[in-house]
C-alpha cells in the first residue's frame, strides 16, 4: 500500500473552506453614475441659492443705509433744536429780569375757525432738517403744489421702487448752509405730475421732505425742477397752506430763520431779509 501524500486535502475540508470564504469575501458596490441632466440641476440650484444669499445681503445693506440715514436726519434736527433752546436760555439771562406770565382770557376768539392757524408772509425762511439747510421760500396760493430747485436729477431704483437722486439748485446768491450746496440728496418718488408749458408738457418727479416753517414742522411734497432763473428757491403753494396756514402780502418773514450746524446764526438773517426786499422792488 502507498503511503498517503501530506498535500492531500479531504473532500469535506475543501467544501467548508470554499464555503466560508464565499460568505467572508465583501460585497463591492458600483460607483453611482451622474448623469449630465442630473449634474446640470444640481448646478442650476447651488447657482440659485448663492443668488439668493446675494440677494438677502444686499437688501439688508440697503436697509442699514436708510437706517443711517433717518439717524444722520435725527441728528441734525436734535442739534438744530438743541441750538435753538440755548440761544433762548441766553436770550432770558441776559434779560436779566424775572418774565412776565399773561394770563390769556377765554374768550370767542379762541375757538374761530382761523384761530389754529399760522401766519405767514408772501416770503418766509423754511429748514429741510432731512437735508440740514434753510432757503428762502415764496408763499404763492396759486400754485397747487411745492416746487424745490434741484439740478442733477437722476432716476433709479431701490427694492423695486422708483426713487430720485439729485442735488440742490442753487445760485452764488441764494443762502443756504454751504456744505449741502454740492450734497447728493436720495429720495423715494411719491408721484409724478405734468406741468403744461407753452414749449409742451413735462413729467416732474414729486419726493416728500420734512420741512419746518416757524412752528410748523409737516411732509411736505415737493416738485422737483430747476429754479436757479427765478429768485427763490422754494416755492410753497396750496398743499402746503391748506388747513395750517394763512398769507399776510403785506408781511414777508414773520418766523425767524432756523438754524444748522454749519449755517450762519439766526441773528443774521437780517441782512439778507434787506437784499430780498431790494431784489423785490427793483
Amino acid at each position: 500500500m502507498r503511503p498517503r501524500s501530506p498535500f492531500v486535502v479531504a473532500p469535506w475540508l475543501l467544501a467548508s473552506l470554499l464555503i466560508s470564504g464565499c460568505a467572508l469575501s465583501p460585497q463591492v458596490e458600483p460607483d453611482p453614475v451622474l448623469s449630465p441632466d442630473a449634474f446640470d440641476a444640481r448646478i442650476e440650484q447651488l447657482e440659485q441659492t448663492i443668488a439668493l444669499r446675494c440677494d438677502q445681503a444686499d437688501n439688508r445693506l440697503s436697509n442699514h443705509g436708510l437706517r443711517q440715514l433717518e439717524m444722520m436726519a435725527d441728528v441734525r434736527n436734535s442739534n438744530a433744536l438743541l441750538h435753538e433752546l440755548r440761544g433762548n436760555i441766553q436770550r432770558l439771562e441776559q434779560r436779566g429780569e424775572e418774565p412776565v406770565i399773561v394770563m390769556a382770557e377765554c374768550n370767542e376768539a379762541a375757538d374761530a375757525p382761523l384761530a389754529d392757524k399760522e401766519l405767514v408772509g408772501r416770503s418766509e425762511w423754511i429748514g429741510l432738517p432731512d437735508i440740514g439747510t434753510y432757503l428762502r421760500a415764496r408763499i404763492d396760493s396759486g400754485a397747487n403744489t411745492s416746487s424745490l430747485s434741484a439740478k442733477e436729477i437722476t432716476r433709479f431704483e431701490r427694492d423695486g421702487e422708483n426713487w430720485v437722486r439729485f442735488k440742490l439748485g442753487l445760485n452764488e446768491d441764494d443762502v443756504a448752509v454751504d456744505d449741502v450746496r454740492d450734497e447728493w440728496i436720495e429720495a423715494p418718488v411719491e408721484r409724478r405730475v405734468r406741468i403744461m408749458q407753452a414749449a409742451g408738457s413735462e413729467s416732474r418727479p414729486v419726493v416728500s421732505l420734512l420741512m419746518t416753517l416757524g412752528s410748523i414742522r409737516e411732509p411736505v411734497e415737493f416738485t422737483l425742477n430747476d429754479r436757479t432763473h427765478l429768485n427763490y428757491p422754494v416755492l410753497l403753494g396750496r398743499r402746503f397752506l391748506m388747513d395750517i396756514a394763512l398769507i399776510d402780502v403785506a408781511a414777508t418773514y414773520l418766523h425767524p430763520r432756523p438754524e444748522f450746524p454749519g449755517g450762519r446764526p439766526a441773528s443774521e438773517a437780517a441782512q439778507d431779509e434787506l437784499n430780498d426786499q431790494e431784489e423785490e422792488d427793483r
